[in-house]
């Protein structure tokens, strides 16, 4: 069976390497991008199965990139938003714009292994 493609958009290294380390367990092939610019490089050449990206990144904002992929891209590839800036603005914001799912942080990869697998359930 072919690993599922998940592209994970995280600037802070520490979290990226904890989560990184667990969906790689959980049997996903991880493409880790620490900002906006690479984030948006790598959708333009490739389609992710699923993408989970922070909201806060250089360059380009995990908003701008739910735009992004649902706009330019006419992607309906599933999202799922990690953000410290839990505020119920951005939820909404985030799901207005096309977003899948919203995980506060801190993120407990247990329960990403989770949200991961039930987007991808729903295809």
């Amino acid at each position: 069976m072919n690993k599922k493609t998940l592209l994970l958009a995280e600037d802070d290294e520490l979290l990226a390497s904890l989560l990184n380390f667990r969906l790689k367990k959980g049997g996903y092939e991880v493409n880790h991008r620490t900002n906006g610019k690479m984030v948006k490089e790598y959708l333009l050449e490739n389609t992710p199965d699923i993408i989970v990206s922070d909201i806060m990144m250089p360059y380009f904002s995990g908003m701008e990139l739910i735009s992004f992929v649902r706009h330019e891209l006419k992607s309906q590839v599933p999202i799922i938003i990690i953000s410290s800036a839990g505020n119920e603005e951005n939820v909404l914001n985030a799901f207005e714009l096309g977003a899948n799912d919203f995980i506060s942080k801190p993120v407990s990869p247990s329960e990403l292994l989770v949200r991961v697998a039930r987007e991808l359930n729903k295809i």
